[in-house]
């Protein structure tokens, strides 16, 4: 049995993106919305490490994308632990080698995130000795062959976000036709913070719930929709010898507030 764990969307160096210790808020700080991202900060880090610890060893990482946030130019920076990539790629690094995987894969994010002229992600490779990284990859586990990519089409409606990830499995399955990709099992895609699966007895398509909490300004004030933190654990004996599970924490109290007047 191969334990394989796919993690998305850490977005590293954004106040509620996933982050290590020695990169947190202090919890005492005078300014109350900093304080309020600071428990948010170790509330996720512990829920990921606890949970993580709990299913040690781990023999594969996939990490499909977004590991970290970049310079945040849409909000002005405001939003930033850090604004310098490179040290969001140090600190995203940090969170892998947590994991201890025996072998890791990557896939790039979006440009916005990671650099539209250049691949931060690489560095993140790079620090954590990944076997691979790329933008589309087949990652084959006793036999049991995970289709990755990072970018899926959102929908603002409950249930309409099953098509995308079902329309992505019949290109797979056209693209066999012209022998240019082999066949998938898993279909995994990220980007879109919400986690929803579908399927049949011939291939699981799922968007994976994200590593950044709650509480981003573009997430307020432009997004419809439930936000979905945690990470998906595949326990795989062979093709057809599978398990898995959603490891998923839910919104923490105090995202969203009533104003008495």
């Amino acid at each position: 049995m191969k334990r394989t764990v796919v993690w998305s969307d850490l977005h590293c160096g954004h106040r509620a993106g996933l982050t290590p210790p020695g990169w947190q808020y202090q919890t005492d700080s005078s300014d109350a919305e900093l304080a309020k991202f600071a428990e948010q900060q170790r509330l996720t880090w512990d829920f990921v490490k606890k949970r993580i610890d709990g299913i040690k060893p781990v023999d594969v990482l996939i990490v499909n994308g977004d590991l970290i946030d970049g310079k945040g130019d849409k909000s002005g920076g405001t939003e930033q632990i850090v604004s310098d990539r490179s040290k969001q790629a140090a600190m995203a690094a940090e969170c892998i080698e947590m994991v201890g995987a025996k072998s890791i894969v990557i896939t790039y994010g979006t440009p916005y995130h990671s650099g539209a002229s250049e691949d931060f992600e690489n560095e993140v490779a790079s620090a954590v000795n990944a076997e691979k990284i790329g933008g589309h990859e087949w990652i084959d586990v006793n036999g049991l062959v995970f289709d990755c990519k990072h970018k899926i089409a959102s929908s603002s409606i409950p249930h309409g976000r099953f098509t995308a990830s079902a329309r992505d499995v019949l290109w797979n399955f056209l693209w066999q036709i012209e022998e240019g990709q082999p066949r998938g099992n898993i279909f995994i895609r990220s980007h879109v913070h919400y986690f929803t699966y579908a399927g049949t007895n011939r291939y699981l398509a799922i968007t994976t719930p994200a590593l950044q909490g709650w509480g981003s300004k573009y997430g307020a004030r432009a997004c419809s929709g439930i936000v979905n933190f945690g990470f998906l654990q595949f326990d795989v004996e062979g093709a057809d010898n599978y398990t898995w599970k959603a490891h998923i924490l839910n919104a923490v109290s105090g995202v969203a507030s009533v104003v008495k007047l």
